[in-house]
């Protein structure tokens, strides 16, 4: 089992490797910076959002505009801050004119996300909006609005997470109706941080490899090189 230390030093070279990404070459050439995530590296709530825009881009942390305030607020109405959650999107460049993330893009750029989850190790996953629901849940089918508020474990990547869908805070800036629904929802998250965290799926184990059984020419060969190594002088003074 890692240490927070370890993982923590291994968030940053996944950092260093998204930073200079071009697995996504019309996203590489057309973005400023990669906005990896931000807050707290041992964070037990994650949230997840669909893409950077404009203002993400420019800065390199995500939900730095009017979504990101209200973000803020909801925070602040449960005993949270930023710094004490971490906050991440699907993609980790913005898509040109902030068009929707492309399926290759997504492909490319996931692995970035699990290793996320699989090193910060959060409790619950809270994703925002109707795509980041969608992609975690691997259900294009079922949208945000029957969802919404409703916890249910899920084995995303690496990680067993309690995962609890909600609205994008930019639904509700356009729709105000939204803003007592999404507050609401956030109010439900100190009791799924008070739970106990979703039991871990047991690593992959490797298969071991079929046993070699040597043909009678090779054994000669092997008990000859035994006697070449046994009279050496490096194994006699014990350097080998």
């Amino acid at each position: 089992m890692r240490s927070a230390e370890q993982r923590r030093e291994e968030l940053k070279a996944v950092y260093r490797e998204a930073s200079g990404c071009t697995r996504c070459p019309q996203l590489a050439a057309a973005r400023h910076t990669v906005v990896f995530g931000s807050g707290h590296a041992d964070a037990d709530l994650m949230f997840v959002g669909e893409a950077p825009g404009a203002n993400e881009d420019k800065q390199g942390v995500p939900f730095v505009g009017q979504a990101g305030k209200l973000l803020d607020q909801l925070l602040g109405e449960i005993g949270l801050t930023r710094a004490d959650v971490f906050v991440v999107n699907v993609l980790k460049c913005r898509p040109p004119g902030n068009r929707d993330p492309l399926p290759q893009e997504i492909d490319n750029c996931q692995d970035y996300l699990f290793r996320q989850l699989e090193l910060i190790e959060p409790r619950v996953v809270c994703t925002l909006g109707n795509f980041a629901t969608k992609l975690l849940r691997a259900d294009p089918s079922t949208g945000i609005t029957k969802l919404h508020g409703r916890e249910e474990e899920r084995v995303i990547g690496p990680r067993a997470v309690r995962l609890y869908p909600i609205y994008h805070p930019a639904a509700a800036l356009y729709t105000r109706s939204l803003l007592d629904t999404l507050r609401a929802d956030f109010s439900r998250l100190p009791e799924l941080l008070a739970l106990d965290p979703p039991p871990q799926p047991a690593p992959a184990v490797a298969e071991a490899p079929e046993p070699v059984v040597p043909e009678p020419e090779q054994v000669e060969e092997i008990e000859a090189a035994r006697v070449i190594e046994h009279e050496s002088p490096e194994t006699q003074l014990g350097l080998f």
